[in-house]
């Protein structure tokens, strides 16, 4: 009786990761709304730019400028569909089941996703691209009215540096180590 007991609370409990599902379609769903609004976007961006060769020099100006500002802001929504859809796939890969088709594919292996690092360190790559094209986005709108706030620019910018350039070498460094035990076998045999 208490084995029978002991198997049913088990198998409960391990059959609910899949409450995990839940978060995983509401991901996509919102992933695919992301992609969906952001594609309106541009594509309205670019019925507005029909008419830019035969504006006047500053209506011209005043486009050109509005034009990047929604190039920034469409960058920003397919990042951010593209996080929720890595976010979306790698729970599924993590608590539900491996995903199939992506292990066969000749594909890219960005969205095969073996561990919560894997996950975590995606997610952080793409939030970081989301950062930089923030401030890029602000950057666009500055006005530089003093020494003081070109120098808290250039300090954003090499901050932004600073954070790719870690974020690469984590990653080298990462790769690097995981080559290394397969070296040392091959030096064994």
């Amino acid at each position: 009786m208490l084995r029978w007991l002991e198997w049913i609370f088990e198998s409960f409990l391990w059959n609910s990761r899949l409450i995990v599902l839940v978060a995983v379609l509401a991901s996509l769903v919102v992933a695919l709304a992301v992609f969906f609004v952001t594609t309106v976007d541009v594509y309205y961006l670019v019925t507005e730019l029909g008419h830019y060769a035969g504006l006047e020099q500053g209506g011209r100006k005043d486009l050109h400028d509005q034009t990047i500002k929604h190039v920034v802001q469409v960058i920003d929504g397919y990042l951010l569909a593209t996080v929720l859809l890595i976010f979306s796939l790698g729970l599924y890969e993590l608590f539900i089941s491996r995903i199939d088709q992506a292990d066969e594919s000749s594909a890219s292996r960005i969205l095969s996703i073996r561990n919560l690092d894997d996950l975590k360190n995606r997610l952080a790559k793409v939030i970081l691209m989301i950062l930089v094209v923030k401030f890029f986005d602000h950057a666009i709108g500055m006005k530089f009215d003093s020494a003081t706030g070109m120098l808290y620019f250039a300090g954003g910018i090499a901050l932004i540096g600073l954070a790719l350039f870690l974020t690469h070498a984590a990653e080298h460094k990462n790769s690097s180590l995981k080559h290394k035990p397969d070296e040392m076998d091959d030096q064994r045999h």
